[in-house]
């Protein structure tokens, strides 16, 4: 199979989705990478993108992962993107994942992988030997978890604040963790519900000082963040000196088009709200 250098600009919905099937008898995902060379971060991250929106559409959080690795590539610029968002995704939600057919190089990068972050490869030589591999997994379906808040309706309160003046709604997440979805929408309810409140659009000033996003959240945060700044944001600019947080966000930025705008101070973030506020009122008077 020749190869398929992958760029963001090829990896339509319709070409992704393809390679993307649920096999609902059996609580399968598979995801094929066959014939695909990942030479960018940016092209992981869509592929990875459309993977999370796909399973969040089937309703149901946890499947067996099946994945195809024959004839793919991963070059060293977009392989640290790879290992990361593998890894989000299968803390999130893998009941076990099994791969096959990968190339000697390949299997080299995950087997490393797999030495330094304590995980089974699971590598099979073809599809027939992984779904065995598969059914000595056990089905967790059926222990559906409920998540319980981490966090009050008066500590989030007390997280949010709004400067009229400067137009500047400021969310203070320092020292703060998204463990699981239900925090997330705790937390994107009230923002969402306060902005209502206000009947207007602002800037968005967001501290990520030790924030911690578990993989188990990103996906609702991802989701439920880019609907509340399409709704309601004039721009937003957070400041996180080199929080992991931070890293997972620039590499999102690359494959869902927005501008991170990360900044290492409140000072600096605000200086930066200061410049799209000139802009916006320059463009205004055109």
């Amino acid at each position: 199979m020749p190869q398929l250098t992958a760029t963001s600009a090829r990896l339509s919905d319709e070409f992704l989705d393809a390679r993307i099937t649920f096999h609902e008898a059996e609580a399968i995902m598979e995801a094929d990478f066959s014939g695909l060379h990942f030479t960018s971060s940016r092209a992981v991250n869509r592929f990875y993108d459309r993977i999370e929106e796909r399973i969040a559409a089937t309703g149901e959080d946890k499947w067996f992962f099946l994945v195809n690795y024959s004839d793919n590539r991963i070059d060293p610029d977009a392989w640290i993107a790879f290992a990361r968002r593998g890894r989000a995704l299968n803390l999130a939600y893998s009941m076990g994942t099994v791969r096959f057919d990968v190339s000697e190089i390949t299997r080299a990068q995950i087997e490393r992988s797999a030495g330094t972050e304590n995980f089974d490869a699971n590598l099979q030589p073809d599809r027939e030997a992984a779904l065995a591999r598969l059914k000595t997994f056990r089905n967790a379906r059926q222990r559906r978890v409920v998540h319980q808040p981490n966090h009050s309706v008066e500590e989030i309160r007390a997280r949010i604040t709004f400067d009229p003046d400067a137009l500047v709604m400021e969310v203070d997440f320092k020292d703060f963790t998204f463990a699981h979805s239900r925090d997330v929408d705790d937390v994107y309810d009230h923002i969402e519900e306060r902005i209502t409140e206000t009947d207007r659009k602002w800037f968005f000033l967001v501290n990520y000082e030790n924030c911690r996003i578990e993989p188990a959240a990103w996906v609702r945060y991802a989701s439920r963040g880019k609907r509340l700044n399409l709704a309601a944001s004039l721009g937003s600019v957070r400041y996180a000196p080199g929080s992991e947080t931070e890293a997972d966000i620039r590499l999102r930025s690359e494959s869902q088009d927005f501008e991170p705008n990360i900044r290492n101070t409140r000072a600096e973030a605000l200086e930066r709200i200061a410049e799209m506020r000139a802009e916006a009122e320059a463009s205004n008077t055109r």
